[in-house]
């Protein structure tokens, strides 16, 4: 192999192993949650949802037809607790998936 050819080679071998594998830290766009009411007599509303204990710190109980917001498949669900915002103080919490219904109806 020619040294101009050589030099090139390492210099392109170069620039490939410096450049990071992993690229710029992903992050991804907020997703405005879909409107929906709460469908259930009575809907804990919880300030997060621990893997080892479930929902904790409970922040109030919701309402038949009260407006919350949850969108599927961009907001998690963990083991029936759905990640959700209450429209009313306009925060963020858990509540039970099958709580959730009325998408866009209002």
């Amino acid at each position: 192999m020619p040294r101009t050819a050589l030099r090139t080679a390492v210099a392109v071998a170069a620039a490939v192993l410096s450049t990071p594998l992993w690229g710029s830290a992903a992050q991804a766009d907020p997703v405005v949650p879909r409107h929906a009411v709460v469908i259930c007599q009575s809907a804990s509303f919880y300030a997060d949802y621990d893997s080892a204990r479930g929902p904790v710190g409970l922040k109030r109980v919701l309402g038949p037809g009260d407006k919350i917001g949850h969108t599927p498949g961009a907001h998690p669900v963990y083991n029936g607790w759905a990640a959700s915002f209450d429209f009313g103080p306009n925060d963020w919490g858990y509540l039970r998936i099958e709580c959730i219904g009325g998408y866009d109806s209002w």
